[in-house]
């Protein structure tokens, strides 16, 4: 037997077999819904090759790596970004102080 770390967990273990590299059957099946997960996503994504996708709001053409329906510019709220700028400006005028 030859010790050898998981390619899962990284715990040291004793392999039973030379080609094994997981050191439990839950850290097989765990890897192995990982790279079902990611094959998954990478199929997703060249289905989407060569094909023009919109922005559901602006119609802004987008990446087909993004997941999202909507580009960043229509996620933003401007209602946030007008407090942060508020926030912002107090502070520098000293009404907002830190410790």
């Amino acid at each position: 037997m030859k010790t050898k770390h998981c390619d899962w967990c990284d715990h040291a273990f004793q392999t039973k077999l030379s080609y094994q590299i997981y050191c439990s059957p839950e850290c097989r099946q765990e890897a192995t819904k990982q790279k079902i997960a990611e094959k998954y996503l990478k199929d997703k994504i060249k289905k989407r090759a060569g094909k023009i996708r919109l922005c559901k709001n602006c119609g802004k053409q987008m990446s087909m790596y993004t997941e999202e329906t909507i580009c960043q510019t229509c996620d933003i709220n401007p209602d946030d970004v007008k407090d942060a700028l508020k926030e912002i400006k107090d502070i520098l005028n000293g009404k907002i102080k830190f410790d």
